[in-house]
């Protein structure tokens, strides 16, 4: 069985950083891609990134610059570090690891960006 947990969710100041994290446990296979999503109150979840099995990363439009997708290689666990947050970036930030018929989702943890 997989296990996706993520983690370092918390409270930041707007223009601040934040590091969270993504890894997965369990028998999974080394052709996958990893992605990260979000969802704010009241709205759809969106897609925020990802990286895939060669390492290559992708980041949506508006979040480019501001945030970094990259991950440990050899291991199953990813990083999204986010710069300058804004308040409009508060959501719960979710991880998925998806490979063939295989598609994981974590649980979420949750990012408040406010003063």
């Amino acid at each position: 069985q997989v296990q996706v947990v993520e983690s370092g969710g918390g409270r930041v100041q707007p223009g601040g950083s934040l590091i969270v994290s993504c890894a997965a446990s369990g028998s999974i296979s080394s052709r996958y891609e990893i992605e990260w999503f979000r969802q704010a109150p009241g709205k759809k979840r969106e897609w925020v990134g990802g990286i895939g099995s060669g390492g290559i990363t992708d980041v949506e439009n508006a979040m480019k610059g501001r945030f970094t997708i990259s991950r440990v290689i050899g291991n199953n666990t990813v990083f999204l570090k986010m710069d300058n947050l804004k308040p409009d970036d508060t959501a719960v930030y979710y991880c998925r690891f998806v490979g063939g018929t295989n598609d994981y989702w974590g649980q979420g943890t949750q990012v408040t960006v406010s003063s």
